[in-house]
């Protein structure tokens, strides 16, 4: 479904960055990076998504983690 097929250098260590996080909850400025990539490689609008829909998100990272595990 990507448009991109492959993530480009500095989003690749963006999204390498986010994964490496220990972090059990996703901050604000996290929240805001998964949004930015996933429309820029899923070709949407930019929005961010309401906190109160956390399944939103996880689906939106499930979707980027298919794009950097395929490279």
């Amino acid at each position: 479904m990507a448009i991109i097929k492959k993530f480009e250098k500095l989003d690749r260590k963006d999204w390498e960055n986010f994964r490496a996080g220990l972090s059990q909850k996703v901050s604000k400025e996290e929240v805001h990076l998964i949004s930015e990539l996933h429309s820029k490689y899923f070709n949407h609008k930019f929005q961010v998504p309401c906190s109160c829909s956390p399944r939103i998100i996880q689906g939106w990272i499930t979707e980027l983690n298919s794009i950097y595990d395929k490279e």
